[in-house]
């Protein structure tokens, strides 16, 4: 009996150890709340560029041999060429959007501006919701002009 409750227990911590472990490499395509698409790509062409300068570094200090030198070194140029141009992508995007935001206030500013015709019935003086034709208090009609 004392076996088996040690067996079950052994068994339930050996889950919650493994369970995170597991679990880690299921969301690739997200990133932390505090860390903005920007802010990633930066981060990663900044490790690109380290190692591009430590792999400059192994070749002139005959670690690496001049072939693997110039399959690794076009690898990371290559990828260093992708994170400019995902970044790039990222900033014609933000300047879109900025634009679309600079139109949606300016639409909103002149809405604003914009004369509001009167609903109120001039029979019973019922202030009615916009638009509307009849007065929701009496039923008369509402002389609004179109």
């Amino acid at each position: 009996m004392l076996t088996a409750l040690a067996f079950a227990l052994a068994l339930g911590l050996a889950f919650f150890v493994v369970k995170p472990l597991l679990a880690a490499g299921t969301d690739e395509g997200t990133l932390p709340v505090d860390v903005t698409l920007e802010t990633d790509l930066k981060r990663r062409r900044l490790v690109v560029y380290d190692n591009i300068q430590d792999l400059e570094f192994e070749y002139r200090a005959r670690k690496i041999a001049p072939q693997d030198y110039q399959t690794l070194r076009e690898t990371y140029t290559t990828e260093a060429a992708h994170l400019i141009s995902e970044s790039h992508e990222v900033d014609r995007q933000s300047t879109e959007e900025a634009f679309i935001e600079r139109e949606v206030a300016a639409r909103r500013v002149r809405r604003k501006a914009e004369v509001v015709p009167d609903y109120t019935c001039p029979k019973c003086g019922f202030e009615n919701p916009l638009p509307v034709k009849f007065c929701g208090e009496c039923g008369a009609k509402l002389g609004v002009r179109d």
